[in-house]
């Protein structure tokens, strides 16, 4: 047996894997603790086992921050994060953390080691970027506290840079009518009119097929969405549950997705192909998906066009919540429709909107409560009703 679980106490295991023999002819062993599920030890027994086959097993006391960094990539973040996720974290490891700090053993690397790299990073990369990567080693570093490879995670000592997001830009209603006059001639006009009156984002309205759309029903499915991966278009599902929604629709965009849809038919018919379910809403004229980079780049050439500054295709997203909650709209409503995972991120990332409507809501409350009576007090004051006492 390569390797075999045993239960060491209620919600502890050990794991016992056969790494080899030893100099003297002797079975060598590496024994470790998972604290969690069975499941959380299996998973660990496999990876172990699998960097045994790829020959790139080292003791634990031995491990370097690179060799760790490759088997929390190939084992934990290959079998529960997605393809592109991967990708990133793969070019972040590969080209910055593991030249950087690669060589130094797991439990060698100190706070003022990783706080040292942040300054020297930053001073080539932006403070955004940067946080990136500590957000990145620490999430490994966890892992290593987690398998009993480090007493505590050094990155919990550690500042990381601090950045200033991009301020969010929302339009005007003026501003939405101007630019989307500007786009009535342009092939990327329904995609564009659909965002900012749905609130989806790119991802999920180049995934939409005509199967995710009830014009009777007046709403629309997210269940699918498309990436651009490595110059490749990829489809793939939402990546978490609540970005899985239904969404409804206004009236004037069922009108439009309506007479869309009816042209889109005539177009197919006249190349002699029908309009299936399964294809997409917004797609090329021979049905192949829209290149997400050149949407974006089109876009811009419309906003410039219009006369606007600083406007991304992911401002509609923006200023389709903005637009809901100017004109009342509860933020759960919002917060379903837009795919968050809590009505307190809704919340936090459109609070200078709500900020900003204070004055609205007091004066709805104003037209509400009564008007207030003050009735001025006609009794005679005497000695002992004097509210002012002389304590001397």
């Amino acid at each position: 047996m390569r390797g075999s679980i045993r239960e060491k106490s209620k919600g502890s295991w050990q794991i016992q894997i056969y790494t080899g023999t030893g100099p003297d002819g002797k079975p060598r062993r590496h024994f470790e603790t998972v604290r969690g599920r069975k499941g959380d030890a299996q998973r660990r027994l496999t990876e172990l086992l699998s960097s045994l086959d790829k020959g790139v097993y080292t003791p634990p006391g031995r491990l370097t921050v690179a060799e760790h960094l490759h088997q929390w990539l190939e084992g934990y973040v290959k079998t529960n994060c997605g393809a592109m996720t991967l990708e990133g974290y793969q070019n972040i490891a590969e080209h910055h953390l593991i030249p950087a700090l690669g060589n130094t053993q797991l439990k060698q690397l100190h706070p003022q080691m990783i706080q040292t790299y942040y300054g020297k990073a930053c001073e080539l990369l932006s403070p955004r970027t940067v946080a990136k990567h500590h957000r990145l080693l620490s999430q490994a570093l966890k892992y290593a506290v987690r398998q009993g490879y480090l007493g505590r995670n050094p990155c919990d000592l550690v500042d990381s840079p601090s950045w200033k997001g991009k301020t969010m830009r929302t339009l005007t209603q003026g501003e939405l009518e101007i630019l989307l006059d500007n786009a009535s001639d342009n092939q990327f006009y329904p995609v564009i009119y659909t965002a900012v009156s749905t609130g989806l984002r790119q991802a999920e309205l180049l995934g939409l097929r005509w199967r995710d759309i009830d014009l009777d029903m007046l709403s629309l499915s997210v269940s699918q969405v498309l990436y651009k991966r490595r110059g490749v278009c990829v489809f793939k599902e939402p990546k978490t549950a609540h970005s899985r929604r239904r969404v409804a629709m206004t009236p004037k965009l069922a009108l439009f997705l309506r007479e869309y849809r009816a042209d889109r038919e005539s177009l197919y018919w006249r190349l002699g192909k029908p309009l299936a379910l399964d294809s997409l809403v917004f797609a090329h004229v021979d049905g192949t998906p829209l290149d997400p980079s050149m949407l974006s780049h089109e876009f811009h050439r419309i906003v410039e066009r219009a006369g606007l500054e600083n406007v991304r295709f992911h401002d509609l997203r923006h200023t389709f919540a903005s637009l809901m909650l100017l004109r009342g709209a509860k933020p759960k409503v919002i917060s379903e429709a837009l795919g968050h995972a809590s009505v307190a991120f809704t919340m936090d990332t459109y609070s200078h909107i709500i900020e900003g409507m204070q004055e609205d809501a007091m004066a709805l409350l104003d037209e509400v409560l009564p008007a207030g009576v003050f009735q001025k007090t006609n009794a005679k004051l005497t000695p002992t009703s004097d509210i002012m006492v002389n304590n001397n």
